[in-house]
């Protein structure tokens, strides 16, 4: 009903909008070959979703856009997308990355459908990504409701800004998730997508140089039919079960205001659907020449991580960033360390009559008792740094390493006029899961170089080159090479 609602309203104020045209294309061929048997992790972490992790791959992609940017004359603005993709060696042999369609008033912006949304608050191309919600996965379709651009206080002397969004959506890979999965294992269909963030920043463009910034993202996966929960597994000769789980208006309450319950609780009531979420935080120094900031993010599924309830946190991913004064060298640095081993201990005790006390620990992040996994088309929606269950050669949708710390390097700069490169280096130790610890410490190395060119002469035409490399214990080592070449222009 939300959303027949808000595409009839969509509708009615987009035929009152007269624009110039601003529509443009853009095709794209793309392919990767390595001598490992799975393709080198750069290659498929943080593409949302437009990936594969075989060794060699590729793709043939085609888009028509409107971007908002063509109403700039006017308080109303409205875009559209459409992009498509013809994959070889991928989870599907056809693909809708994105369809959508836009609508902005002022400083509120509307999307309908599939879109790629980049990691809130992070350098898109140097970071390795959000803990709940990064850029490794394919899009979900939803209702998307936001402040685009920070939203001053005047009455503060525009020192305080807001920014937030508020979306539901809907995962597509249930069919995905059915080929996948071994008989008798835990998976969904048919599941819903929510999520929502605010933050505050404190600090005015263009006059302070200092800046901060604090928030809060969450997101939760809920509805659906799950099977073979509740510790149901079925004979050889059984089907899988299913279990409806979804509770109508209800559900969406209970994913917007955390609450209810599942119906594999039992005596000891969690809340309806798999919730998790993040703080942020961060403070920037500005000036005309150079920018440097620092933030951090920690990452919580239940309230023992949400809240000081054992003392510090220790899980987070800390980052630095430096955007350097002009140069033919390096422009941009971003440097990140990621901690998540210690998700309260290895120790979970709900309160008995015998034993009261409640010990909240062993989180086991990204692994859920309904849904599986965090993730959408086997890929992880949060840090690809904590290994994605499309590596596993079990049919399982578990995450069996997420217990990791990694140090992440990311440069890039632009050496001549229509040259750019980009440099992602990245160190990891894994201890395994609390469920599914490693008898010793595993620890990978990933690297990317990649080199790109657009040309003057022939105008639209873009080309890149990347060499790329995995070397360590957790996925097995492989060396690839990828190229691209894509053309970009008005269509009308």
């Amino acid at each position: 009903m939300v959303c027949i609602l808000l595409s009839t309203f969509y509708s009615i104020i987009a035929q009152d909008i007269i624009v110039p045209g601003g529509t443009y294309y853009r095709t794209e061929v793309s392919g990767n070959a390595s001598n490992g048997n799975v393709a080198p992790f750069w290659f498929s972490a943080n593409k949302f979703g437009l990936s594969s992790i075989e060794p060699n791959s590729g793709y043939l992609r085609a888009g028509i856009f409107r971007t908002i940017d063509s109403d700039s004359t006017s308080n109303w603005h409205y875009g559209y997308g459409i992009d498509v993709a013809v994959p070889l060696q991928f989870t599907s042999s056809f693909i809708l990355q994105q369809a959508y369609s836009v609508l902005q008033y002022k400083n509120a912006l509307l999307t309908l459908g599939a879109k790629e949304i980049p990691s809130e608050m992070l350098n898109p191309d140097l970071s390795s990504g959000g803990l709940t919600l990064s850029s490794n996965y394919r899009p979900i379709p939803q209702i998307r409701i936001e402040t685009p651009n920070w939203w001053k206080l005047h009455f503060t002397n525009d020192w305080v800004s807001l920014k937030a969004h508020i979306a539901f959506g809907a995962y597509t890979d249930g069919e995905w998730q059915k080929d996948f999965a071994v008989h008798g294992s835990m998976y969904s269909e048919k599941s819903l997508f929510h999520s929502k963030s605010g933050y505050i920043r404190v600090g005015r463009d263009n006059v302070d140089h200092f800046s901060c910034t604090f928030g809060l993202q969450m997101a939760c996966q809920f509805g659906g039919e799950a099977y073979n929960i509740m510790g149901y597994r079925p004979t050889p000769d059984e089907p899988d079960r299913k279990f409806n789980i979804f509770n109508g208006f209800k559900s969406f309450w209970n994913a917007f205001i955390p609450g209810g319950s599942d119906v594999n609780d039992g005596d000891y009531k969690n809340v309806e659907g798999n919730h998790s979420g993040n703080y942020y935080f961060d403070i920037a120094y500005k000036t005309t020449n150079w920018n440097l900031r620092a933030y951090a993010q920690h990452y919580f599924d239940d309230h023992s991580q949400m809240f000081l309830e054992y003392g510090l946190w220790k899980d987070m991913l800390l980052g630095i960033e430096a955007q350097l004064p002009r140069n033919p060298f390096i422009n941009n640095v971003v440097v990140e360390y990621l901690r998540t081993d210690d998700q309260t201990g290895g120790l979970y005790h709900d309160h008995t009559e015998n034993l009261p006390d409640q010990i909240s620990g062993k989180d086991d992040y990204y692994n859920h008792h309904v849904y599986g996994a965090w993730q959408h088309w086997g890929q992880a929606v949060g840090t690809p740094f904590c290994l994605s269950p499309i590596y596993n050669s079990n049919g399982k949708l578990n995450f069996y390493h997420n217990r990791v710390k990694a140090l992440h390097i990311g440069l890039e700069g632009n050496p001549l006029r229509n040259v750019n490169y980009r440099i992602l280096y990245s160190y990891l130790k894994s201890l395994g899961s609390y469920d599914y610890p490693t008898v010793d410490p595993m620890y990978q190395n990933y690297f990317l170089g990649e080199l790109s060119y657009h040309s003057d002469k022939m105008k639209g035409w873009a080309g890149k080159i990347s060499v790329a490399f995995n070397q360590g214990d957790i996925i097995p080592n492989s060396t690839g090479f990828s190229f691209s070449i894509s053309k970009t222009g008005n269509l009308f």
